[in-house]
């Protein structure tokens, strides 16, 4: 399927050679982080983070925009070791790119969202913060270029220690070291399961990608599939393996939660990506199971998000819904292959990747927007917040573009690879049979459930935090952070609209990509599928137009008038406050009754007895609680820690009971060996 490059970075040769140089060079810009002021440390960290951008870029683009299916290998020859192999194709390439370009924004944007805590934070910890995100950005990278399994769980493990580090940032807080343990914990079960994934596919003493394809032709492929989707499953955030997501995210400072949320959980849909890509039969039953989880993962994390009181939570949760999206793609892709129906396989990967790039585009201007809330605000609850669209305009209009485009709502990115699913499904439910149909048709419900909840969801994120008045003195305070924070906004949202407009320019290279991975030839539909994305630019153009014509008449007609104000007409009340607006429980209450067992809130209130003539001052609260994580975390481990208590006993603290215990085990194993019992 692929035709094999080799390139070298560096030829070999006696002295220094430039692999020396640039590791040498990375090396001393990071450490010279250590040695500046706390002021200067971002300045620095810029350093070693352009020039891993600007090199890994250059390598990852002749591999997504060649014309031909070409797989990079470009070798590191060191001295007196093994050569290091770096294997870019077009599946790594693209999300090369993407994580750079996050990165890139998540660097303009952490000076700003960091500079509050200079003063609270020892200038070390500033220091491991910025090396932390080199690593992770450098580990990320690493882990897209490595095919064998060694090189790989390393740069995997590197990752979850770097990101581990980014989440217990504020140290001090004894709720974020329990998140960023229960984090790591799950993180390292995530290795564990590749780790006997890789073992267990091995063939001749390789082990890694390249291995699979032969142990697939020869062996059962579900069943191994199972592990590494299990494996990968934890880090994208794939129910039920969520549990961390919704607490680190928020426990992290914005700039981190997202550059987590926008390309770091990416890498679990990239290894779910580079497995398919090396399955040889059982694509229907992977199709399947993937689809299904994917739709549940979709739909579960969306009604969480709308019951959420905390604003980086309820973004949080939308991570969980968008890689449901992906994973969708991700099984139409799978299930069009088994059917060898091109067209399907075609958009529904093309589909998930482009998600990929849209995803880490409207979720960290999600949560950057969200950072300069909540240093505004000082707090994380919508309910506290209100009417900052006055105090906030800027902050306000970014939010605004990234719930339009997170709801997949036209002419913005979100909408052209919604489209790509949508159109995969409809045109493919005439000949996919009865049980096909029925199963494209609760796809396509699935979906459209999934998009028309998210803008229930952001219609309440939006309404409740920047409409309406304020409900707090600090939200009366509020002010936009320094012209400087908005250059990473500024420039995902140039991609957003260069997407939403200009979609052809951003999935033909995505389409060879598909072809290059999963399917040899280019289904003959490959040129009808662009020149409806060149339409919907068209559309895009008119709508925008449409919209500036309308607001420029709305001006014209409207200036000559006379513009009074006056309190809002509130049925002849003249003292109304900010706790007449709805509120975030409230909004949500109908949904969450809906829902039933997936979605339960906890309501605390104290009751008026019945002779109670003068009741006390009473107040009402409620929070949401996540079944699943109470289901599959909690109680079993809730059980896990009675059992260890009951034999705590054993823990006696004496040197001659811990003698005895080998003993008494050496004696098991003797009487068992007699009875011919092992």
């Amino acid at each position: 399927m692929s035709r094999f490059k080799t390139a070298y970075l560096c030829p070999r040769h006696t002295g220094i050679t430039m692999e020396f140089l640039f590791i040498g060079f990375f090396i001393l810009s990071s450490a010279l982080i250590l040695a500046v002021p706390a002021g200067r440390k971002h300045l620095i960290s810029g350093i070693p983070l352009l020039v891993l951008l600007v090199i890994s870029s250059w390598v990852a683009m002749p591999a997504v925009f060649s014309e031909e299916s070409s797989r990079f290998l470009f070798r590191i020859p060191l001295t007196g070791m093994k050569t290091v192999v770096f294997s870019i194709d077009a599946l790594s390439g693209f999300f090369i790119l993407t994580v750079n370009f996050n990165a890139l924004t998540t660097y303009l944007f952490a000076g700003t969202s960091l500079a509050g805590h200079l003063n609270h934070h020892r200038p070390i910890w500033i220091s491991v913060h910025y090396l932390s995100f080199l690593l992770l950005h450098a580990s990320m990278l690493l882990v897209c270029t490595q095919q064998s399994a060694f090189p790989f769980l390393l740069s995997w493990e590197l990752m979850t220690l770097s990101s581990f580090l980014l989440v217990i940032f504020d140290h001090t807080s004894r709720t974020n070291l329990k998140t960023g343990i229960n984090y790591l914990v799950q993180m390292h079960l995530s290795m564990f399961l590749l780790l006997m994934a890789f073992l267990v596919s091995g063939e001749k003493g390789s082990y890694g990608f390249d291995s699979l394809p032969a142990f697939f032709a020869t062996h059962r492929e579900f069943p191994l599939f199972l592990l590494f989707f299990a494996g990968f499953g934890i880090k994208a955030g794939m129910i039920p393996f969520h549990t961390w997501l919704p607490d680190a995210h928020p426990s992290a400072p914005s700039h981190v939660s997202g550059f987590m949320s926008g390309v770091m959980i990416k890498m679990g849909i990239y290894g779910i990506f580079r497995v398919i890509s090396a399955v040889q039969h059982d694509f229907l039953t992977i199709g399947i199971f993937v689809l299904v989880i994917s739709l549940a993962t979709g739909i579960y994390g969306v009604l969480q998000a709308i019951v959420q009181h905390d604003l980086k939570k309820l973004l949080a949760y939308h991570s969980i819904e968008n890689i449901g999206i992906i994973g969708t793609g991700i099984g139409l892709g799978s299930i069009g292959l088994a059917t060898h129906n091109k067209d399907l396989a075609l958009l529904g990967f093309a589909g998930g990747l482009l998600h990929v790039l849209n995803h880490s585009l409207f979720k960290s201007l999600l949560f950057f927007a969200a950072g300069n809330v909540c240093n505004a605000t000082r707090t994380r609850i919508i309910d506290r917040m209100g009417g900052l669209a006055k105090k906030m305009p800027f902050t306000a209009f970014f939010f605004l573009l990234g719930s339009l485009s997170i709801c997949g709502l036209p002419p913005f990115n979100g909408f052209i690879s919604e489209y790509l699913l949508y159109l995969g499904m409809i045109l493919n439910i005439h000949q996919a049979g009865f049980y096909g149909s029925i199963g494209l048709i609760m796809a396509i419900l699935g979906l459209t459930l999934i998009g028309g909840l998210a803008v229930f969801c952001f219609t309440k994120a939006f309404g409740i935090a920047f409409l309406g008045t304020a409900r707090s003195d600090a939200c009366k305070l509020a002010v936009e952070p320094p012209p400087p924070s908005f250059t990473g906004l500024m420039l995902i949202t140039a991609m957003i609209i260069a997407i939403g407009f200009a979609p052809v320019v951003f999935v033909k290279p995505l389409l060879s990509a598909v072809n290059a991975t999963f399917i040899p030839v280019a289904p003959a539909t490959l040129t009808p599928l662009l020149q409806n994305l060149g339409m919907i630019s068209l559309s895009g153009g008119i709508f925008v137009l449409l919209v500036v014509g309308i607001f420029l008449l709305r001006r014209l007609f409207s200036a000559p008038r006379t513009k009074s104000v006056a309190p809002t007409w509130a049925c002849g009340f003249h003292a109304p406050s900010a706790r007449m607006q709805y509120t975030a429980t409230s909004y949500a209450d109908n949904v969450a009754g809906l829902s039933g067992a997936l979605v339960s809130l906890n309501k605390e209130m104290k009751q008026i007895s019945p002779g109670e003539i003068f009741p006390e001052p009473a107040n009402f609260t409620s929070h949401p609680v996540e079944k699943l994580e109470e289901w599959l975390v909690n109680r079993p481990f809730t059980a896990l820690r009675r059992l260890l208590r009951r034999i705590a006993f054993l823990q006696t603290g004496q040197i001659r009971h811990y003698i005895l215990y080998p003993f008494l085990f050496l004696l098991l194993i003797f009487f068992l060996t007699l009875l011919n019992l092992l």
